[in-house]
C-alpha cells in the first residue's frame, strides 16, 4: 500500500526526555527538574532526566539514527529554559541557541525537515514560581518566547508546534498534579491552565502571522492528544452520550475554539456550569472567553496535528456526590479493550507521520521503565549507545518504499 508522493515520514523526541545536561552551559531549571529532584517516588525509582539519552552532548549519534532510518522529518522540542534560563528574554543563553542551530542546520544539510515544538511539558521553573500556566501573565511571556524562537530559527524552520498535548498537561499537571509541576488543583487548575494556554497559543500564532509569515512562509499549530471514545455498550443511550462528552472534554475543548469558532463546546460549558452549581460555586469553574477573545482565538492553526495512541471504551458514570474533577464533570469512566490494534484513514489529507519516539527515553512518571524508541538506549552505559530495534529496521523499509509492502 503506497502513500501519496511526498508523504512525510518522521520520528519525534522532546527536550527533557532526551537531552540531559540539565544544568549544563547556563540552562535554567524547568518544572521537571524540580519535580524529579523532590523525590517521593512520584517517578519510577525516583529517576530523573538529568542525563536521559545525553542528546545535549550526543546529538551526532541521534543524527546517525535519523539518517539510518531515512527520515524526511524530525520533530524535536526546544528546552525553553535552555534558551531563556528564567523564561524571559531578559537573559538569553547563547549556548542554547548554538545547540539548536546545530540541530536545525545538520538536519537541513541531510535533507531532513525540522518540526519544532516550543513547549513540551517543561516550563521554566522561574515562570512556575510566578504562577505558571495558572497565571494569565504567562500569555504575554509565552508570546515573547515564541517570537524569539521565530526570529532566531524561523529562517530555517517552516513547521512549528506551539504547545504539545495541552489537554494532557492541563489535566495531569495542573488538575490532578500527577505530572510536573505536581501541585493538584482538582476541578479548577486544569480549566484555568487550559484557558491561558489557548490564549497564549493564539497570541503566538498571530505574532507569527503578522510579523514572520510573509518572509518565512511557515506554518504554526499545536498538537492535541486524542484517545478516541467508543460507548462501552453501543445500545445504551447513556453510554453513547458519555462517549460524546468524552470527546468534547478531551479533544473538542481545545480543537473547537482554535479550529472552529473561538469558544468551548456548549456541552462542556453546560456540564461544568451545572456541576459547579451543585457544588455551591457562585459561577462556573470554567472561565468564559470575551467576544474579542473568541475572534482572536478562532482559526489560529495552519494544520491539524493529532497525537493518537489508542481507543477507549466509555461508560456513563453519574457524579452523584458532585465530586470535583474533570472526569467527574464529564461523568464518564474510560477503560481499554486489550485486543485493539488499528488504523483507519477515510479521505483525510494526511501529510506527515511522526513515530514516537526516535529513542528510548525518560517517559515522565514511568522514568526509564517504559521503552517506546525505535532505537534502544542503554541507560546503564555512560556512553548511552543507540541500537536499532527490529521496529527501526521495518520502519526504514516503510520509509524507503513510501508505504507498506503487500504480503506475498
Amino acid at each position: 500500500m503506497a502513500f501519496p508522493a511526498g508523504f512525510g515520514w518522521g520520528a519525534a523526541t522532546a527536550a527533557y526526555q532526551v537531552e540531559g545536561g540539565w544544568d549544563a552551559d547556563g540552562r535554567g531549571p524547568c518544572v521537571w527538574d524540580t519535580f524529579t529532584h523532590q523525590g517521593g517516588e512520584r517517578v519510577f525509582k525516583n529517576q530523573t532526566g538529568d542525563v536521559a539519552c545525553g542528546s545535549y552532548t550526543l546529538w551526532e549519534e541521534d543524527l546517525k539514527c535519523i539518517k539510518q532510518l531515512g527520515l524526511t522529518h524530525y520533530r524535536f522540542s526546544i528546552s525553553w529554559s535552555r534558551l531563556l534560563p528564567d523564561g524571559t528574554t531578559g537573559f538569553i543563553n547563547q549556548k542554547g541557541i548554538d545547540y539548536y542551530n546545530k540541530i536545525i542546520d545538520d538536519l537541513l544539510m541531510n535533507g531532513v525537515t525540522p518540526v519544532v515544538t516550543l513547549h513540551h511539558f517543561d516550563l521554566p521553573q522561574a515562570l512556575e514560581d510566578k504562577g505558571g500556566w495558572l497565571s494569565d501573565t504567562i500569555i504575554e511571556v509565552f508570546d515573547k518566547y515564541a517570537q524569539f524562537c521565530f526570529s532566531t530559527f524561523g529562517d530555517r524552520v517552516r513547521q512549528w508546534i506551539t504547545i504539545n498535548e495541552p489537554n494532557v498537561l492541563c489535566a495531569m499537571g495542573y488538575d490532578l498534579g500527577h505530572l510536573a509541576p505536581g501541585v493538584p488543583h482538582i476541578g479548577t487548575g486544569g480549566y484555568q491552565a487550559a484557558h491561558n494556554m489557548i490564549k497564549a497559543h493564539a497570541r503566538a500564532w498571530h505574532s507569527y502571522d503578522s510579523l514572520f509569515r510573509e518572509e518565512q512562509k511557515g506554518m504554526v499549530s499545536l498538537s492535541l492528544f486524542c484517545i478516541w471514545p467508543e460507548p462501552a455498550n453501543p445500545n445504551s443511550e447513556l453510554d453513547q452520550k458519555a462517549a460524546e462528552r468524552a470527546i468534547n472534554f478531551q479533544f473538542d475543548f481545545f480543537a473547537k475554539p482554535i479550529f472552529i469558532d473561538g469558544d468551548y463546546p456548549a456541552l462542556v460549558k453546560s456540564q461544568i456550569a451545572s456541576m459547579s452549581a451543585k457544588q455551591g460555586y457562585p459561577s462556573s469553574r470554567l472561565s468564559e472567553f470575551t467576544e474579542e477573545e473568541k475572534k482572536m482565538i478562532k482559526g489560529t492553526a495552519d494544520f491539524f496535528a493529532v497525537q493518537y495512541y489508542t481507543t477507549r471504551f466509555i461508560r456513563h458514570k453519574e457524579n452523584k456526590e458532585a465530586e470535583l474533577g474533570i472526569l467527574q464533570d464529564a461523568e464518564i469512566e474510560a477503560f481499554p479493550d486489550p485486543s485493539w490494534k488499528a488504523i483507519h484513514v477515510d479521505k483525510v489529507n494526511l501529510q506527515l507521520y511522526c513515530a514516537w519516539s526516535l529513542l528510548d527515553n525518560f517517559e515522565w512518571n514511568s522514568g526509564y521503565s517504559q521503552r517506546f524508541g525505535l532505537f534502544h538506549v542503554d541507560f546503564e552505559d555512560a556512553a548511552r549507545p543507540r541500537v536499532p530495534y527490529t521496529s527501526a529496521k521495518e520502519y526504514a523499509k516503510i520509509i524507503l518504499n513510501n508505504g507498506l509492502e503487500r504480503p506475498q
